[in-house]
């Protein structure tokens, strides 16, 4: 089969809000495109838009519950596949957009708190089965969307995952914390000369529904209040795409970006004993070697 020449990209949470909009931009743009969403009605009903809208675009979705490691294993080999039907050899960038907030403490069917095993286990797993597939481009890219919640938060070691004493908001803004902390070891390990870069991108906020699949009516209810004041999505899309694509960013400092431009992160994020004990942890939860 002929290799294609335009981009690949993978994008998670990749059925509605930040994602989709990164979806729509890029497809209109001719790229080879898998998005990757919980619901299989959702993921099957963008597929047809997009695919519908943009053909000069390979467009497929592929259904994956992120918070659980044996379905991220079982998209990456569905990724390989596709890869090879469609006669790509290199991914050029990956968004890890999914994210959640729990009210209530609640775990994984794999004994990990819901929000931790979302917004941070499924970025680091993810990412580092698919490091194969990238660098053959000078333009490869991991993006990861942390937020501003993650300034003044700080990783109990003894307890990362908030099981003994469970706060919503502080184990949600720990996890954003973690994105960030994984941007920033995951560079340092791919060294000053790898072919592959990665981002912690900073959305603001943005008029999305993560907040509304809480378990608690009350925190749906604020949610819905505050979203009002939210951007759109397709403002923090094109910032993100920026960063995929913008070949002059690696000669540029800063991992983490809000509004276009590069930011100072928590101090925390930037303390290589922490990236290091972190990814150590994350290793062993995710059985990566």
């Amino acid at each position: 089969m002929e290799e294609s020449t335009s981009k690949t990209y993978i994008i998670t949470g990749a059925t509605s809000g930040i994602g989709l909009a990164i979806m729509d931009r890029l497809a209109a743009q001719g790229n080879n495109l898998i998005g990757i969403g919980r619901s299989s009605e959702r993921s099957d009903i963008q597929q047809t838009r997009l695919q519908d809208m943009y053909p000069q675009s390979r467009v497929l979705y592929l259904s994956a519950d992120l918070s659980i490691q044996t379905e991220i294993r079982a998209a990456v080999l569905k990724v390989n596949q596709i890869f090879a039907e469609w006669g790509v050899k290199n991914l050029d960038g990956l968004v890890n957009n999914a994210g959640t907030f729990t009210y209530w403490q609640r775990l994984t069917a794999e004994g990990f708190e819901t929000q931790w095993a979302v917004n941070h286990l499924a970025p680091f797993l993810l990412t580092n089965l698919l490091l194969p597939n990238m660098g053959g481009q000078i333009n490869t890219r991991v993006i990861t969307i942390s937020s501003g919640s993650h300034y003044g938060a700080k990783l109990n070691w003894s307890d990362i995952q908030s099981l003994g004493r469970y706060n919503p908001l502080k184990s949600y803004k720990n996890t954003k914390l973690a994105n960030v902390i994984f941007t920033v070891e995951l560079n340092r390990r791919l060294g000053s000369d790898s072919l592959i870069r990665a981002f912690a991108a900073d959305p603001g906020l943005v008029n999305t529904g993560i907040g509304e699949k809480s378990q608690s009516g009350l925190a749906r209810k604020i949610w819905e209040l505050r979203r009002k004041k939210g951007i759109p999505p397709d403002q923090p899309a094109a910032e993100i795409i920026n960063l995929l694509m913008d070949h002059d960013i690696p000669n540029k400092t800063g991992i983490y970006w809000k509004d276009g431009k590069p930011k100072k992160p928590n101090p925390f994020a930037l303390n290589g004993d922490h990236g290091w004990r972190l990814w150590e942890i994350s290793a062993r939860m995710t059985g990566i070697g």
